[in-house]
């Protein structure tokens, strides 16, 4: 395939988000729009007359579970890439796309350069994660800060990053406020932060809460 010649079809419930990627692509010169869908079903039916080299597509929309989407669109389209893209980075949800045959997931806060970059890395038949979906995939399995935290600190820091005050954590995990106290201290040493501001960008960008 030439470089010059991807040929990207944009999957998407909201008609505003495809207008402003496909702004966006189009402004790259190796890169072309070839056709729209609003969800999976409305995808996998335009394959066939399309015939795009990629599937950048959302994946929560209404209908079609998005590992459906990639599997029936992989089937459908032999050397078809698909790239997810959305707005977190949950590690189980990473892994179940990634299993369902997608090339890359990407996030919807990556710069301009960043997806450039994904597209063209996916094309080639080389995988791309997000930095923060490869983050939250390494710790889930113990090969990052977050792999340090106990069960417990865990549920802490969860609700720590909803907002949630040490006296109401308590409540909700039946623990003394002093007893947080001391569970967000050794939070704060364990993932290398400073404040609860910076735990809750932590909690964040690891898939701990959605957003």
């Amino acid at each position: 395939m030439s470089p010059a010649s991807i040929r990207i079809m944009l999957v998407d419930d909201h008609a505003v988000v495809r207008e402003g990627m496909r702004a966006l692509l189009e402004a790259f010169e190796e890169m072309a729009v070839v056709g729209e869908a609003a969800n999976g079903d409305e995808a996998i039916q335009a394959l066939p007359r399309i015939k795009p080299d990629l599937l950048l597509s959302d994946l929560k929309m209404p209908g079609m579970p998005a590992a459906d989407l990639i599997r029936r669109a992989k089937a459908a389209q032999t050397g078809l890439r698909v790239l997810a893209f959305t707005s977190f980075a949950e590690a189980q949800h990473v892994r179940n796309l990634m299993e369902a045959g997608a090339d890359g997931y990407l996030l919807k806060d990556a710069s301009k350069d960043e997806i450039r970059r994904a597209i063209n890395t996916v094309v080639t038949g080389v995988r791309y994660l997000h930095p923060a979906a490869q983050q939250a995939i390494d710790e889930a399995a113990g090969n990052g800060p977050l792999g340090n935290l106990t069960q417990r600190e865990r549920d802490v820091l969860r609700e720590l990053a909803k907002g949630k005050s040490n006296k109401e954590i308590g409540r909700i995990l039946d623990l003394t406020e002093g007893t947080v106290k001391g569970y967000v201290s050794a939070i704060f040493e364990k993932i290398g932060v400073n404040d609860r501001t910076q735990a809750a960008l932590f909690a964040h960008r690891s898939g701990m809460v959605v957003s």
